[in-house]
């Protein structure tokens, strides 16, 4: 029995990369990523209902008003972040979430049929999940070097996963007996389960991690201006080439959102089964997304660099718009769309969050979130008229052909990024930041 311990520990190392100071920090991490995206994916399914009761051929107003929230939000982020120590900011911004989330759970009981209400709730989560998540990875970015960020990043992405996973299966479950509001209402206190997590991180931060004796305690403002994000983004070539990336994954991720959206609608009419359709491709989804991340994500990263994580998803789109272009049918969109997400959750979202190591406080928790949220979104609402406009004026068809070629270009961009970072990182606009 002695002899196999070595081999136990053996194994343990080979799954597990963090070492024993990083472990807490890691487990932690991936414990509030967890608690975000169970808070967030337990509503996904009832969103996506609320989108098609307002009629899909009225989604891309739903999406032009989240990219005008997304303009108003993220100024008085940036003012609230100017003023507000790192240690607040995330709890402050975290319990207002939660408070926004139970006043609409409150106003779906009084009246659960209001189609505005329905409407303002879809707005409202794409705008509060964008803005938690890309919080919760500038917290990441913060407490770990690049190295550090390519052997974990993967592993705590993972409770991001398996929150993804367990969302829609406790929607499932419970929202026959608590009904759409009961569920809200327990997302709310999911979001509230995290401020313990954000203290924790961010004491491990001052106390034992690598950037501990930097001297600069996360109690310090950010500082600059209200349009700092956005004026860091346009003075910065590889802040804007990551715009650019995220822009043609947002093209990609509309394209088959919309899409997604206009098939179920025509195969599955009920709405109940619109909601168990959706819930069952997030269940499919967020499996293969944790095996991913977990075994195979840090390792990837540690080997081929960050390059082969930003570039491998959008060669794969390739060859899935080739075969929605063949045959736009359910069973193809669904294969397309678990491959698509896959991606991004697996490899591209722990792969964009590398390159912001190395880079600056006021870049990782301003531009950072003005990429995540308004560049995202706004791509989302550019695409979305788009696609409208080529649906109605071409075939499905040609419209996954031009998707097809965005994804090359998308490839790309993620390679020439990639190389960047593996090369060292962008040391000119550290200076520059």
């Amino acid at each position: 029995m002695a002899s196999e311990a070595p081999a136990g520990r053996s194994l343990l190392g080979r799954l597990i990369v963090a070492r024993p100071g990083e472990a807490p920090a890691v487990a932690v991490g991936f414990l509030l990523f967890f608690l975000l995206f169970v808070a967030y994916f337990m509503l996904r399914p009832v969103r996506e209902t609320f989108g098609i009761a307002g009629g899909v051929d009225k989604l891309q107003w739903l999406w032009t008003g989240t990219f005008v929230a997304m303009l108003v939000v993220v100024p008085l982020y940036g003012w609230v972040a100017a003023r507000m120590p790192r240690r607040r900011l995330l709890p402050i911004l975290y319990s207002l979430s939660a408070l926004i989330m139970a006043g609409f759970a409150t106003s779906l009981l009084l009246d659960p049929t209001n189609i505005w209400i329905a409407r303002a709730f879809y707005i409202w989560l794409s705008v509060m999940n964008l803005f938690v998540v890309s919080l919760a990875w500038s917290l990441m970015v913060d407490l770990f070097d690049a190295d550090q960020a390519h052997r974990l990043f993967g592993q705590i992405a993972a409770g991001a996963s398996l929150g993804g996973l367990t969302g829609p299966l406790i929607s499932g479950l419970l929202v026959a007996p608590l009904g759409e509001p009961g569920l809200l209402y327990l997302s709310s206190a999911l979001l509230l389960a995290t401020l313990p997590c954000v203290r924790v991180l961010l004491s491990w931060r001052e106390k034992t991690g690598p950037r501990a004796e930097a001297g600069a305690p996360a109690s310090n403002r950010i500082g600059g201006s209200i349009w700092a994000g956005l004026t860091l983004i346009a003075r910065s070539p590889y802040l804007l080439a990551i715009s650019g990336f995220i822009l043609l994954l947002t093209a990609a991720t509309t394209f088959l959102y919309f899409e997604q959206a206009r098939i179920v609608e025509a195969t599955f009419p009920d709405r109940t089964r619109q909601t168990q359709v959706f819930a069952a491709i997030d269940v499919v989804v967020q499996s293969l997304t944790i095996l991913i991340q977990i075994f195979f994500t840090g390792r990837l990263a540690r080997r081929l660099g960050v390059t082969v994580l930003l570039a491998g998803v959008p060669l794969l789109m390739v060859a899935g718009f080739g075969l929605l272009a063949l045959a736009a049918t359910f069973p193809v969109l669904a294969f397309v769309m678990i491959l698509r997400r896959v991606g991004e959750y697996a490899l591209i979202r722990p792969g964009r969050e590398m390159l912001f190591t190395r880079v600056d406080t006021e870049t990782k928790y301003k531009a950072k979130n003005a990429i995540d949220t308004v560049v995202y979104r706004g791509g989302d609402t550019l695409t979305g008229w788009v696609y409208t406009a080529v649906s109605t004026l071409a075939s499905i068809q040609m419209a996954a052909i031009a998707g097809a070629a965005l994804a090359g270009v998308w490839a790309l961009l993620g390679y020439r990024i990639g190389r960047r970072h593996d090369a060292g990182g962008p040391a000119e606009e550290r200076a520059r930041a």
